[in-house]
């Protein structure tokens, strides 16, 4: 990315300048991904067929989990080949449920697309775009920056932390925070030079900042990771429990602690923590005061935006869903004349495959619960992990979780497939199904072994300051850094607030 793109109003900026970099549906392949996307194309739809109409059923499964089961076979290969676009596989997915008889008529196959995380998923996804569209995420970004008087690389790194976080409360996605904040990413690494430290400081600066960043500032806010939203979806329409959106809060925020342990440990091994900015403060200074002036229109999306965050944490107060809170935001930001920029320049900066991928995820969700097919993976599952305490069960399952991971960049589409079965498999087990499908589904977002696991981690890599050796020695150990993390911390937590993992009995102690 070039300093002229970097120093362009908001929008003449390319669309999604990061993302676009990493999305490799963005542009034209090379021979070898096309090549692979062809032979999984083929390969999905020759495993759907025979799964759903040659195969016998496998025993212990019934017609319409066996059904589900090609399906799953389907968008497994496609999501691992990346054959189609993500979001056209969310599109096709209630079409697949329906042809191979897992549901019953196209509206069942299609209630996640109705589902009301999706209507708030697609207000924080316009939010975002809105964002884009006025510059707010980068004046926000280094106006923090500046602010914190930044002049080390761990300060960049805490920093950033502290951006992510803010921009998490609008920012849907942690692949869009990570877009949003590469350009800004970019400027900083580029004022280092080429000695050996300051490349290992740029090497921090980057995974922690775009990667390790991105994802836990999300972890804590409902609306801020798409799976925390697959996750919420599921425990709703499968258990009856809603999940507030301060509730969610208050069960995960212990997760922004775990930054610290990872930044201990990034730190430690790439020697950064004293390596000075070049150029210090005043580098950050000039690349703010090269953005143009704030508009008045600015200030008052500012204030809006802040207007929904409170109107989020006081749920338990005014009783408005934050669906319905989100939506009567969106009736507000398009009122004529209150935005310096039309329809046109927000639905460009839309990310409408991912809103696509997470109602079709949710509708196979949904499918892979209610045929059985899920109790049957837990079944299969339970002869390896049963028979031990709870926190080494948990840890089975995690590092499964883990292996499975290698393969897939999307997290939705993961967690899309691990929680139905974690929550039959908390049954099982004897364990709280909602502490126990949480655990195992928040170890999904790191998935820090390598950068194609996750899309923030694409977008960090099209940076060029690491190779994929470094991001995969460092993170090793930043995964088993998660894995502890919540069984000896977040599993405790749960049970102080009153959902303990190993009282399968005990009962949800929220309103919902």
């Amino acid at each position: 990315m070039t300093d002229k793109t970097l120093d362009a109003p908001p929008l003449e900026r390319p669309l999604h300048a990061g993302l676009m970099q990493a999305d490799r549906h963005a542009g034209p392949r090379g021979s070898g991904a096309l090549l692979r996307a062809r032979l999984g194309f083929v390969a999905a739809w020759i495993a759907f067929f025979a799964v759903a109409w040659l195969l016998p059923t496998p025993a212990g499964l019934n017609a319409a989990g066996h059904a589900t089961l090609a399906v799953v076979a389907w968008v497994a290969i496609v999501w691992v080949t990346e054959a189609i676009p993500v979001g056209v596989s969310g599109i096709l997915l209630p079409m697949l449920l329906v042809l191979s008889h897992a549901s019953p008529n196209f509206p069942k196959a299609a209630s996640g697309f109705a589902a009301p995380v999706v209507f708030l998923c697609l207000a924080a996804f316009l939010f975002s775009a809105i964002m884009q569209a006025s510059g707010l995420d980068r004046r926000i970004a280094l106006a923090l920056l500046d602010r914190l008087k930044v002049r080390t690389a761990n300060g960049v790194i805490w920093a950033m932390f502290a951006v992510n976080f803010l921009m998490a409360m609008v920012v849907p996605a942690a692949n869009a925070r990570s877009a949003a904040l590469l350009p800004v990413t970019n400027g900083i690494v580029k004022l280092f030079g080429a000695s050996s430290r300051e490349q290992a400081a740029k090497k921090a600066i980057v995974i922690q900042s775009l990667v390790y960043g991105a994802m836990i500032s999300g972890m804590c806010i409902l609306t801020a990771h798409l799976p925390n939203m697959v996750v919420s979806g599921l425990l709703e329409k499968q258990l009856g429990i809603r999940i507030s959106y301060f509730t969610w809060f208050k069960l995960q925020w212990p997760y922004l602690g775990m930054f610290a342990i990872t930044q201990c440990w990034v730190q430690y091994y790439f020697r950064s923590r004293a390596v000075q900015i070049p150029g210090g403060r005043a580098a950050i200074t000039s690349m703010r005061r090269a953005l143009p002036p704030a508009s008045g229109n600015d200030w008052t999306v500012l204030a809006l935006f802040a207007a929904v965050a409170i109107l989020w944490a006081t749920e338990p107060l005014h009783h408005l869903s934050s669906e319905i809170v989100a939506l009567i935001a969106l009736a507000v930001l398009f009122a004529p004349g209150l935005l310096r920029f039309g329809w046109a320049e927000v639905e460009q900066r839309t990310i409408w495959g991912t809103l696509f991928l997470l109602a079709g995820a949710l509708s196979l969700s949904s499918a892979i619960s209610s045929s059985g097919l899920a109790q049957w993976a837990a079944d299969h599952i339970y002869f390896v992990a049963h028979g031990h305490g709870w926190w080494l069960a948990i840890g089975i399952v995690m590092l499964g979780t883990h292996l499975i991971r290698i393969g897939m960049l999307s997290n939705v589409a993961a967690v899309t497939m691990i929680a139905p079965i974690a929550l039959a498999l908390a049954t099982r087990l004897g364990l709280h199904p909602v502490a126990f499908t949480m655990l195992i589904s928040d170890t999904d977002s790191f998935a820090y072994l390598l950068p194609t696991q996750i899309t923030a981690g694409v977008i960090a890599y099209s940076s060029g300051a690491f190779t994929t050796a470094d991001y995969a020695k460092v993170g090793v150990v930043s995964v088993l850094i998660a894995i502890f993390y919540g069984l000896c911390v977040i599993a405790p937590w749960y049970a102080f607030m009153g959902v303990p993992v190993w009282d399968a009995s005990a009962a949800w102690p929220f309103a919902h």
